[in-house]
């Protein structure tokens, strides 16, 4: 693969910000999802509300809507967003909780890092939360499930 295909390498392959300045504005989501594998009786603390330091699953929501609103702090290269719309859900899996991320923007670039930090920090807040109960938890399966981009209303 060639530096001109890798948008964040300059021709002289050093790192950059890409300039996004000259593309259209457009209204743009993104899904991700994480998987944390943990025991059974460990789910059944959660749900049961349990955990010793609180509710999990409301924790772990507000911290993976407040990674979606700071990922450009945390990887270098992202673009800052305003983000119209983050959404953290838990449904429970044969292993476990799957969390999936969705996000809402309206701007330039997609928001794709936004939703897999949402997630990933949605997962590891359960890991963190329940680390004393469950030596066996693992996340796994990070992982963009869509990205789309549409006009805005005001261009249809």
């Amino acid at each position: 693969m060639s530096n001109q295909q890798l948008s964040h390498l300059s021709e002289s392959g050093e790192i950059r910000m890409v300039d996004v300045s000259q593309k259209p504005v457009s209204v743009r989501d993104a899904t991700a999802s994480a998987k944390i594998v943990l025991s059974r009786e460990t789910l059944a603390l959660i749900e049961e509300n349990k955990i010793a330091k609180g509710n999990v699953l409301a924790t772990a929501r507000i911290a993976g809507i407040q990674a979606t609103k700071r990922t450009a702090e945390l990887i270098p290269l992202c673009h800052q967003l305003a983000l119209q719309h983050a959404e953290v859900l838990f449904s429970e899996s044969d292993s476990g909780l799957e969390i999936t991320c969705t996000v809402r923007t309206i701007a330039q670039t997609g928001a794709e890092m936004e939703a897999l930090t949402g997630a990933s920090i949605a997962a590891l807040t359960i890991y963190d939360m329940c680390k004393a109960v469950d030596k066996t938890m693992r996340v796994t399966d990070v992982q963009l499930l869509s990205k789309t981009k549409r006009a805005t209303d005001k261009d249809r």
